[in-house]
């Protein structure tokens, strides 16, 4: 699973309304496919294609697609207003792609077409996706243009760098596709989570044995890797500390989220421990091992040592979420625990004990022998409790709307 898949599973941006500006440029196409994602997650997505873009695509191809309205030219219609519509009623506004053109009008407050006016005349946040021939994104005019939009507070998502249209390779290509809806759902949240750094633990640990077996767990780092998303969404720094799994494709380069590798539960425990003390909040969502084989050696255990079998003693490994929850100051820290249980209550009871005996603000118990919950879904039911006796029983929801609103809790704890 990737980040997007993750995404698509967070209904909290349901009737948010985006507006999203087409540019000319060959990225065009993308648009589209981005379109696709934002109403699959419920955004009401109006769009204006610049008689640029209109080269490349049809304002009929997003009309079809289900983007409304859709504009083209300033004077096309018998609304005299519609370079205003799109600030009065949307939250947002996604150029993308921009080409060099048009963040030079940007730039300059020209509101020569339809697309520039709407964009001079809206008052919420923008952001720009530019994607151009390399030569033109190095230009020192294309520069200092996007320095003056920065200036502005004009969120500008960098692209990439790579094969391009024209031949050539350099920087200049359309950032990929989970950057762009990542950016676009920070732009259309609230930044209720902005000046905190958040440390999350995923992802399971592998203990090894010998020289090619562990001992680990089947989790994917699922779960974290959707709170590690919410927590930047909604402004958040994040630190996520990911075990064996977890990849970039669940966890997006991204400016203000760094990933810190990590392989046994020692190497979890000496990561988090380096990053806790900068951390205002701590989700510890890891399926660490509890116990750790004693080593056989790094070469490969043969059969025919043991032919009538064999056993191997286990040793305890430290506890993370319980030595950082010891070392508070001022941090809220949220847990989550793992557990077998018949039915919803009696996960409730066990979360109950277990955030006592870890000392956390939040304990989070997801039922792992259910196949709609816990490792390797993408739902979770949930049982969650607080140090203020708040209980709550959530049903099966989506692992991305379960970590929005355990972002919430911690937050409000």
């Amino acid at each position: 699973m990737d980040a997007v898949e993750i995404l698509r599973g967070l209904t909290r941006f349901r009737n948010t309304r985006l507006h999203l500006g087409v540019a000319g440029s060959i990225a065009c196409y993308k648009s589209c496919d981005l379109l696709r994602h934002f109403l699959a997650m419920g955004i009401h997505v109006s769009a204006c294609l610049s008689p640029g873009a209109r080269q490349f695509v049809s304002p009929l191809l997003f009309s079809s697609l289900g983007a409304m309205p859709v504009y083209t030219e300033l004077f096309a219609d018998s609304e005299p207003f519609a370079h205003l519509e799109p600030g009065q009623n949307c939250k947002a506004l996604l150029v993308c792609p921009a080409s060099a053109s048009l963040i030079a009008r940007m730039a300059q407050g020209m509101a020569s077409d339809m697309l520039s006016a709407q964009i001079l005349a809206f008052p919420g946040p923008v952001a720009v996706a530019p994607a151009m021939n390399t030569n033109m994104w190095q230009n020192m005019a294309t520069q200092d243009n996007i320095a003056t939009l920065r200036k502005r507070n004009v969120e500008i998502i960098q692209p990439d760098s790579g094969e391009l249209a024209c031949g050539t390779t350099g920087q200049g290509r359309l950032a990929a596709m989970p950057e762009l809806i990542l950016h676009t759902l920070r732009l259309l949240s609230e930044q209720d989570m902005a000046g905190k750094t958040v440390l999350v633990t995923m992802g399971p640990t592998r203990e090894p044995w010998d020289g090619v077996r562990f001992w680990t767990n089947p989790s994917t780092g699922t779960m974290g890797a959707s709170l590690a998303l919410c927590c930047w969404i909604r402004g958040a720094t994040v630190h996520a500390v990911a075990g064996p799994g977890i990849t970039r494709a669940m966890l997006p380069s991204l400016p203000g989220l760094e990933l810190h590798r990590v392989a046994t539960a020692n190497d979890m425990y000496e990561q988090t421990n380096a990053l806790w003390d900068a951390a205002d909040m701590g989700f510890f969502s890891a399926a660490v091992a509890d116990f750790s084989p004693v080593p056989y050696g790094s070469g490969k255990f043969k059969k025919a040592e043991s032919p009538d079998g064999f056993s191997i003693e286990f040793t305890p490994n430290r506890d993370i979420l319980k030595d950082m929850s010891l070392r508070r100051k001022g941090q809220k820290v949220l847990g989550f625990a793992a557990e077998t249980a018949p039915d919803m209550q009696a996960l409730m009871e066990l979360a109950k004990i277990k955030r006592a005996g870890k000392n956390t603000d939040v304990l989070a118990a997801n039922m792992v022998n259910s196949k709609e919950s816990g490792f390797g879904t993408a739902t979770n039911a949930m049982a969650v409790t607080d140090r203020n006796g708040r209980e709550e029983i959530w049903p099966l929801m989506s692992k991305a709307d379960v970590a929005w609103d355990l972002c919430t809790w911690l937050l409000h704890c």
